[in-house]
């Protein structure tokens, strides 16, 4: 049997290979950059709503007790992602690279502050690393949208 914490490290970081392929993919495929760019952004909505639903799961198992966030607080940051999720694949371009790195900015600092009682210290050194990484992949990919498009 697999050990939780080396299965949750695996998928994590098999989980930035999207990230990062589409960053070396403007690089060498630039000519399918509106493709690139496009897919990148539809992922990072997918991997935002689904680290969005942990946090509707940790309410349902907390009923009513209120250390360190009620479940209803709980679920509206649930929401709240989810939502930016889907905003993030409606607005344009430049406002998505904006939305998504503020997003998974967010998402970290929710587990970090409020939720870190919930998560053994190895994930939130994981989760530290994997935001980190997507969020210096959303930096390059919103640079190289505007290099191409506004330099």
């Amino acid at each position: 049997m697999i050990a939780v914490a080396r299965l949750a490290i695996f998928v994590g970081l098999a989980g930035l290979i999207p990230f990062i392929g589409a960053v070396l993919a403007l690089f060498f495929m630039p000519h399918h950059s509106l493709v690139v760019s496009s897919w990148f952004y539809t992922y990072s909505a997918g991997i935002l709503a689904f680290m969005a639903g942990v946090y509707w799961t940790i309410a349902l198992q907390r009923e009513d007790r209120c250390y360190p966030m009620s479940p209803f607080v709980s679920m509206l940051f649930s929401q709240i992602f989810f939502i930016a999720a889907g905003v993030g694949l409606l607005v344009s371009s430049p406002w998505k690279a904006v939305l998504f790195t503020l997003a998974f900015l967010g998402l970290y600092l929710v587990d970090a502050r409020w939720m870190k009682i919930y998560w053994p210290a190895w994930y939130l050194r994981l989760r530290l690393g994997l935001t980190l990484t997507v969020v210096v992949c959303q930096v390059i990919v919103a640079t190289w949208f505007f290099a191409v498009h506004y330099g």
